[in-house]
């Protein structure tokens, strides 16, 4: 059965879908971290998106023209990490990230763990506990808080035993990467109802 958890996105064939990148700082290269998808073109794109991420934001996130770039940098830091864990480095078709917004100069790929680090030393979300017993955050979230929280997921991800973990999806021009969290470790696609589905068929029809 497919999994209801993750996020529905819509391919360029138009085929909606949902996919569960597994963690989150590998949910936030769904922000676009490659063409032809980006969606933080303005500080209000990082506001808005935010709140869709599994770290359970429902307040509101203030950004300004300065957490853009380093948003945008921060998660070719990760795509850059996340392609060379799932063993995808230097593979023919892997796109580069995107990595800043025009008029920037673009930062040295070598630099990804320092940019991993910065962002990390900035105070993450305030957590709080409701009358409800209920935990929730302290608002308003800055976007400087949200990128700590998504580069201190990254460094606990990359500098652990499930670094082993991330993989690409095996479908033709599918460059979706997640944490498998599979028991067996023998996750290969995006999506069972998408990837995996046209893999299927294909075995069938050969």
């Amino acid at each position: 059965m497919e999994d209801a958890s993750g996020m529905l996105l819509t391919g360029g064939d138009g085929q909606r879908f949902r996919f569960d990148a597994g963690t989150l700082c590998l949910e936030f290269l769904l922000s676009g971290a490659v063409e032809p998808w980006e969606l933080l073109r303005e500080p209000a794109d990082l506001a808005a998106w935010a709140p869709l991420t599994r770290l359970g934001i429902e307040g509101p996130v203030t950004a300004g023209p300065g957490d853009l770039t380093a948003a945008r940098r921060l998660r070719a830091a990760i795509w850059r990490l996340a392609v060379r864990s799932a063993g995808a480095e230097g593979v023919p078709g892997v796109p580069s990230p995107i990595e800043d917004p025009p008029g920037e100069a673009a930062s040295p790929a070598g630099d990804d763990l320092r940019v991993l680090n910065a962002a990390a030393a900035a105070p993450p979300p305030v957590p709080v506990i409701g009358a409800d017993r209920e935990r929730g955050w302290a608002y308003p979230v800055t976007a400087s808080q949200f990128l700590s929280a998504v580069a201190r997921d990254a460094i606990d991800l990359f500098s652990g035993p499930r670094a082993g973990r991330v993989r690409m999806c095996a479908g033709d021009n599918c460059y979706l990467i997640f944490l498998d969290t599979s028991r067996p470790g023998a996750r290969r696609w995006c999506s069972m109802s998408r990837c995996g589905n046209r893999q299927k068929l294909r075995t069938r029809r050969s």
